[in-house]
């Protein structure tokens, strides 16, 4: 009698771990990656100081618009992630009340290990050197002259939506200026965007208004949930190579070719080879 009550009681923790399993699996969590140059009426460099107080409000309009757009789609949890300069630029006190901030440096995998049902950018920019794009650059716009992802200029969009699939993770929202948006449909074409702003020259640009953009968001966002389970992640699969040019006042040090798959190419110039991307990437960012 004992021996049967035991396996009853395998079977029935067994049966909730697994549902339990299932439930992760099936909750929507959205993980948000937001940033400031690709914000509307953000068109000036001086504007996208963390510290910036119109900047700020405007860039949290947009972030709690998105939020609302999401929960009003079926999400389950939106997870925000301060992606701006040092992550020093949203408060807790302002987020929309059902949203969670992410603070600080996330190190390689961004969190992308719990497995989201997605991800989203707002206030994105385009990558280094994109006609059109607003204060375009790629990760860093003093350090960094140009970006290549096997042979082909990337930025923050394309490498953080294959980090992303990677984990098998799909990118579902843009918000940000019209080459931004053009950026993220090249590599996702079914991904919802909200074009918030056309860029004329790098620091020249025609904005929606914050109310305008901010509706636009919120619609665009909720249309986005709908399209989880439809939206492939992005993978690049097979070996990658990681290309980086780097300003003159980020020249690389002597030691430079020693690092882990490293080819210096130049004074400036370096290539990181990998099996796949996440060890491409691992090789890039543990420089």
């Amino acid at each position: 009698m004992r021996f049967g009550i035991r396996n009853w009681e395998w079977l029935a923790l067994l049966t909730l771990a697994f549902a339990s399993t299932l439930t992760a699996q099936s909750r929507k969590a959205v993980f948000l990656i937001t940033d400031a140059e690709g914000v509307a009426g953000v068109c000036r460099q001086d504007q996208t100081d963390p510290k910036d107080q119109e900047m700020r409000q405007l860039l949290t309009g947009e972030i709690n618009a998105a939020v609302g757009g999401f929960y009003a789609g079926g999400a389950d949890e939106v997870i925000i992630w301060d992606g701006h300069d040092g992550s020093q630029t949203l408060s807790a006190l302002t987020i929309h009340p059902r949203a969670q901030v992410i603070i600080g440096d996330l190190g390689i995998g961004m969190t992308l290990e719990r497995q989201y049902a997605a991800i989203a950018f707002v206030g994105q920019h385009a990558r280094a050197n994109r006609k059109g794009g607003i204060m375009a650059h790629s990760y860093s716009s003093l350090g960094i002259q140009n970006m290549l992802m096997n042979g082909q200029p990337v930025g923050e969009i394309e490498t953080r939506a294959a980090l992303a699939g990677a984990f098998n993770t799909p990118v579902i929202f843009l918000s940000g200026d019209k080459a931004a948006a053009e950026d993220l449909q090249a590599i996702v074409p079914d991904a919802e965007v909200a074009v918030v702003k056309e860029g004329f020259a790098n620091y020249a640009c025609q904005t929606l208004s914050a109310e305008s953009a901010r509706n636009l968001i919120a619609a665009r966002a909720e249309r986005a949930m709908q399209k989880i389970g439809k939206i492939k992640p992005y993978r690049i699969d097979g070996p990658v190579t990681f290309q980086i040019e780097y300003s003159t006042r980020n020249a690389l040090p002597p030691d430079a070719g020693l690092r882990p798959g490293a080819e210096v190419l130049d004074a400036r110039t370096i290539r990181y080879r990998g099996k796949d991307f996440m060890e491409a990437w691992t090789r890039y960012e543990r420089r």
